[in-house]
């Protein structure tokens, strides 16, 4: 089923090395494509994304997503050559902008459109054998660039879009997009009609263009403080990194945000992500702050009701669903439903 997927090492993790049997999982489940994002403590991707080839012969490996500005530039193209090599193919450089509180306390400069689409060019280049002298972009200068002038290696490349400048920069440039969760079914349908659009303006067949509905899937079968965590910890700890753009990319209610950023477990927690520390009776009380309809799009009920709801979203417009927040054990019975069919 090459339009499903789901993330490896699902929210904060742990135990890196449970990538080996999610992965193996998720191919023995019939899943297409496994990404993984990428957090800056046990979850490096590009160690991940070798761990998680090795281990499977079928199953795609995608980063979704890492930054291009956290490694210089030809240590990226050469890990996603060795990776594509390796896999026979199966691997997708996938990046994103990042997150502005991280980068900031980092130190690290934000990303910009120009730089990813400068980025995605370079890329290309160096992996079909391009020797590339004096370049000067965007993404900064560079004396000489050169991988192996015998490459020849065709790696797709994605990214992770939120506004409409990124979504345009992923139809003219990039070969898959990976949404965000919690989209509403409007802000789907224009995301895909912006892609599209922006592919055909740049003369590409906006079939080419792979757009990726990523779509919060928590199935009744899961424990209920599971899915507490799952739904209303991840939310919230969306809304306390970027809640701004996720809530004006949904046309949601302003004041609704800053009633939970003045909320006092928000308060107390402060920059630490809500969906690894919080306990239940926080997410419990969290769960009334947040109004309903922001956690309404996802896959939830029994396994055929999350199935049709995943078909859903393809017949919005989307190419692809990732099934998100869950590990290939707990997709399994709406995997099933869905390979059924609808009833």
């Amino acid at each position: 089923m090459p339009e499903l997927g789901f993330y490896l090492l699902a929210g904060g993790a742990h135990d890196p090395s449970a990538i080996l049997d999610e992965a193996r999982d998720g191919e023995a489940l019939g899943l297409g494509t496994g990404f993984i994002s990428e957090r800056w403590n046990v979850k490096e991707t590009a160690s991940l994304s070798g761990a998680a080839g090795a281990v499977t012969q079928r199953l795609r490996i995608a980063t979704a997503a890492t930054n291009h500005n956290i490694r210089h530039p030809a240590v990226t193209a050469a890990w996603a050559s060795t990776q594509h090599l390796m896999t026979g193919g199966r691997f997708m450089l996938g990046i994103g902008r990042g997150i502005k509180p991280i980068f900031d306390a980092f130190g690290l400069p934000g990303i910009t459109t120009a730089q990813m689409e400068d980025f995605a060019g370079v890329m290309r280049r160096l992996w079909h054998g391009e020797v590339i002298v004096g370049h000067d972009g965007p993404i900064g200068h560079y004396p000489a660039l050169v991988l192996d002038r015998g490459f020849r290696l065709d790696i797709p490349l994605g990214i992770m879009a939120f506004g409409d400048n990124t979504l345009k920069l992923a139809g003219r440039t990039f070969d898959e997009v990976v949404l965000h969760t919690f989209f509403t079914d409007e802000t789907l349908q224009h995301c895909v009609t912006t892609v599209k659009r922006a592919a055909e303006e740049a003369g590409r067949d906006p079939d080419d263009v792979k757009v990726w509905s990523c779509f919060a899937t928590l199935g009744d079968h899961i424990p209920e403080d599971l899915r507490l965590r799952k739904s209303v910890g991840r939310l919230a700890t969306y809304l306390q990194a970027y809640g701004d753009l996720l809530v004006r990319t949904n046309r949601w209610d302003p004041a609704a945000l800053e009633r939970f950023r003045a909320d006092r477990v928000v308060q107390a927690y402060g920059s630490t992500m809500l969906d690894g520390k919080a306990t239940v009776a926080e997410l419990e009380h969290l769960a009334d702050v947040i109004p309903p309809e922001w956690l309404a799009p996802a896959a939830t009920g029994t396994p055929e009701q999350c199935a049709a709801a995943v078909r859903r979203q393809m017949e919005l417009g989307a190419d692809a669903v990732i099934l998100h927040g869950a590990t290939p054990q707990e997709l399994e019975p709406i995997v099933d439903a869905y390979r059924v069919g609808p009833t």
